[in-house]
């Protein structure tokens, strides 16, 4: 199997007749999916999502794939294929488009139609082509068609890419529910009618390639939901994405047959689930659905909400009901059932969001002691089965941190794909399929990207560091006046510390340091106020770690009158 080197260089010209391939994310991380296909000067797009931050990125929203290598290439995209409407998909389309709004978008119809709602918000009306599984579309050089796959959103489409160079299939995210509750199965016999025809290169979801054997069908949930259901005695509020369409048809059936209104909580609740009514994905019963306002004029036992925030994100509605920030508050005999999954990262937000919920009273029915979720990506089980179908000449394990890759690349090995044609490459690693061997031949910038409010790539690494020092340790500022022809100081220090736990009266310790040292350079003739700051900084900062033993930012101001 090739591996990634940190060595790698800029990648070669690409060969007249080679398919070029490079993951710009959500490769070694699970978020911001996309690949670029480069075939003949021309490019298609694969996905093109959003990461949601960690703890160690306060203050950012969201994290973007880096458009770097195709800024200047805007012009050769042909399209941008979106396999499946879930965030990590299609959330940096928006993005992507205001470089350039008329590049189209191909995808299915739930899943244009969240994107067209969301680009909404950002004013640009997108170029789209809906498709549909077993559709085949030229687009520009890349003859695509599509797939039926099966995942926790509906109308998730895998799509294989004929160029002259062989055929790419990229499966989207996947799993294999064989009883399905629309009766949509991964297309097996699609795949089989491939792989006779010869898949050059699969790139495969690779999420779940550490997990053992088969995802139970989502059906199962349903008479654990029924049980809950059955002897809840108030209010029941369940969190799920707000995507989850199945889930939540799990949801309404249960309700109706119990004799509860369901009302939808939060934005994206109510506008994703109002899009997969209006197109026929949620079925609704008459009269079940109600306004979340309606809500108080009905008995406790008679009411369902559906809320976002089963991660335990801190602006969600459940987060904030267990905060006690939310208009519905919760009681002595409500049950709360989170009906997700834990994404690798989120688990101490999710915990304290149970805690909060428990304290209030609530009964907490999650993934941990009940079976309230079952996974979108296929286990390792599904994983073997899928390449002894889809028999792929080169694999490359996608959508996943590098375990799952690895782990992914270690199941094709054991079906009998050569080691050597197994890349497990990561974000901006560039891979050519040139003569039916896919490799390594270089690597491009593909860096994290940060959205903070209204900025886009304004907030750096280094940013991120300071902020965390700002968090962790405080921030000491000191102000001085100095006479600019003599060197004396005429003002000041002044010294104020915040979040250093440091009181300002302690300080008077390190005024006479800073006095001599400024002196000392005055001197020696060094006045220029930049340097001053530098001797100032170093100054408090060995004298704050030599009394205190921390690292506040220290904030140097020097003004020569």
């Amino acid at each position: 199997m090739s591996h990634p080197h940190p060595e790698l260089g800029t990648p070669p010209k690409l060969p007249k007749g080679g398919l070029r391939v490079t993951p710009l994310g959500g490769l070694g991380e699970i978020g911001r999916n996309m690949t670029v296909f480069e075939y003949g000067g021309r490019l298609l797009i694969v996905d093109c999502g959003v990461l949601f931050p960690e703890e160690e990125q306060p203050g950012i929203d969201l994290i973007l794939p880096d458009f770097t290598t195709i800024r200047d290439r805007l012009d050769d995209i042909e399209g941008i294929v979106l396999t499946h409407g879930h965030e990590d998909h299609i959330g940096g389309v928006p993005y992507l488009l205001r470089l350039k709004p008329d590049i189209p978008l191909i995808g299915s119809k739930l899943t244009l139609a969240l994107i067209e709602a969301k680009l909404q918000e950002h004013r640009i009306r997108p170029y789209t082509l809906e498709v549909a599984e077993g559709q085949r579309e030229r687009i520009g050089v890349f003859d695509c068609e599509f797939i039926a796959v099966n995942h926790s959103i509906p109308d998730a489409l895998a799509v294989a890419i004929r160029t002259p160079a062989g055929m790419a299939v990229a499966t989207g995210d996947f799993k294999m529910d064989q009883l399905p509750l629309d009766g949509r199965l991964t297309d097996l016999h699609a795949f089989a009618r491939l792989s006779e025809e010869g898949i050059d290169l699969l790139l495969s979801d690779s999420t779940n390639a550490e997990v053992p054997g088969f995802v139970p069908p989502e059906r199962d949930i349903s008479n654990v939901l029924r049980t809950v259901f059955a002897n809840a005695q108030k209010r029941i509020i369940v969190a799920s994405f707000a995507s989850h369409v199945h889930r939540i048809q799990q949801i309404l059936d249960a309700a109706h047959e119990y004799g509860r209104r369901v009302a939808f909580v939060g934005r994206s609740m109510v506008r994703n689930m109002g899009i997969a009514r209006d197109l026929g994905y949620l079925k609704v019963p008459a009269g079940l659905v109600v306004d979340v306002k309606t809500l108080d004029d009905l008995p406790d036992d008679e009411v369902v909400l559906v809320c976002t925030g089963s991660q335990g994100e801190p602006m969600a509605a459940l987060s904030r009901m267990a905060n006690r920030d939310h208009q519905i508050r919760i009681v002595q005999g409500d049950t709360v059932i989170l009906a997700s999954s834990l994404i690798p990262g989120n688990e101490n937000a999710v915990y304290r969001v149970i805690n909060g919920l428990t304290r209030w009273g609530a009964n907490v029915v999650h993934k941990g002691n009940a079976k309230v979720h079952v996974s979108g990506h296929a286990s390792a089980g599904e994983l073997l089965y899928f390449y002894n179908i889809c028999r792929p000449k080169n694999l490359m394990p996608v959508h996943g941190e590098w375990r799952h890759l690895r782990a992914n690349a270690e199941l094709g090995a054991l079906t009998g794909v050569p080691k050597d044609h197994i890349v497990i490459a990561e974000d901006g690693v560039v891979v050519d399929l040139i003569d039916g061997k896919a490799k390594i031949v270089g690597k491009v910038q593909a860096g994290y990207v940060y959205v903070d409010g209204l900025s886009v790539g304004d907030v750096t690494e280094t940013s991120l560091k300071d902020r965390r020092i700002l968090g962790e340790e405080g921030i000491i500022s000191v102000f001085i006046v100095v006479d600019s022809s003599s060197g004396k100081i005429t003002g000041g220090p002044d010294i104020h510390a915040r979040g250093s736990g440091i009181d300002d009266s302690a300080f008077s310790a390190v005024v006479p340091k800073i006095e001599e040292a400024i002196n000392r350079s005055a001197q020696d003739g060094v006045l220029e106020p930049h340097q001053l700051q530098q001797l100032v900084r170093r100054t408090v900062g060995k004298w704050v770690s030599d009394t205190y033993r921390r690292r506040p930012m220290i904030l140097p101001v020097v003004v020569e009158v």
